[in-house]
């Protein structure tokens, strides 16, 4: 098992270790962030199963060209978000040769830095956001309730939107590739917005660059001399329409969704493990003398 979130401002050692730095600055030092990613592994010894890197999904956008900041007590913050593909931003944005290795060579230290002191406790896992996701952050310039600029985007400019996520997907491929390369074991994409998206424009504006991404990532792993890693994907309150390909060890949905079986892998403990940490916020609640098994009906 892992908690979302394990490793952050819950734990009074985190903010010893962050000490006057804001939070992409802990992301951007491998010895912080390395310090960071391990602290819930050593407070929870023997009940965490997996670490993750200290890290962030905007990591990419960062990476694209776009200032992200992140603020204290509201969260993620872009000062000049993409207003309309005529813009100026959208092009630069669009048309810029990221060297993800040069521009994310923080993340893949501190990855490699992570798994010398782990010293095979616990699995490390590496991940990034999804391409939706991602562009919802980068249109809307931060959290929102309705997500009104982006969905004003995809009815507006379908073509233009679904150029810039298949150029955040061919990102998302690389960026997992070389957390793998500096030592990720599993990777995970987490596509937190899925869930705004109808069956209709989920299967035009998502699903096809999270199948982008598993379809390519197999092949750059094997580019680059590396063994296949397990994948899975959080596409958060997301309902049965989804038509992922099993290259996906799992799919992991939120309490508010239903678990759809994949079809595993020799990673089938890995699955097994994710899927079944998996609680609903009400079983977590739940007294301790029901001892809810939910999990046994999947």
């Amino acid at each position: 098992m892992w908690v979302m979130r394990q490793a952050g401002r819950y734990l009074p050692e985190y903010h010893e270790a962050k000490g006057n730095r804001d939070f992409f600055e802990c992301c951007r030092d491998p010895e912080v962030a390395t310090e960071i990613t391990l602290q819930p592994v050593r407070r929870f010894a023997g009940l965490i199963d997996a670490a993750i890197i200290f890290s962030d999904i905007l990591v990419i956008p960062q990476a694209m060209g776009m200032t992200v900041e992140m603020v204290e007590k509201k969260g993620p913050h872009f000062p000049n978000p993409l207003q309309n593909p005529d813009d100026g931003q959208y092009g630069q944005v669009l048309a810029k040769n990221v060297d993800v290795a040069a521009e994310l060579g923080y993340v893949y230290d501190a990855i490699t830095l992570t798994r010398q002191k782990l010293e095979g406790q616990v699995p490390l896992i590496g991940f990034c956001g999804a391409p939706w996701t991602l562009f919802c952050y980068m249109v809307e310039g931060g959290g929102t309730k309705l997500f009104a600029q982006v969905k004003t985007w995809i009815y507006k400019y379908p073509e233009e939107s679904k150029k810039l996520l298949a150029k955040i997907a061919d990102i998302c491929v690389d960026h997992l590739a070389l957390q793998v390369k500096a030592g990720a074991q599993l990777v995970m994409v987490f596509d937190s917005w899925a869930g705004e998206l109808g069956p209709s424009s989920y299967r035009q504006f998502s699903e096809p660059y999270l199948k982008q991404i598993a379809e390519k990532l197999p092949a750059k792993l094997q580019s680059l001399g590396l063994e296949k890693v397990p994948m899975t994907v959080f596409p958060r309150v997301l309902g049965t329409h989804s038509t992922l390909p099993a290259t996906w060890v799992i799919m992991w949905l939120a309490w508010t969704g239903c678990m759809i079986p994949r079809r595993l892998s020799r990673f089938e403990a890995t699955a097994t493990l994710c899927s079944r940490a998996m609680l609903t916020q009400g079983y977590c609640m739940a007294p301790r003398r029901l001892s809810p098994r939910p999990w046994r009906r999947w």
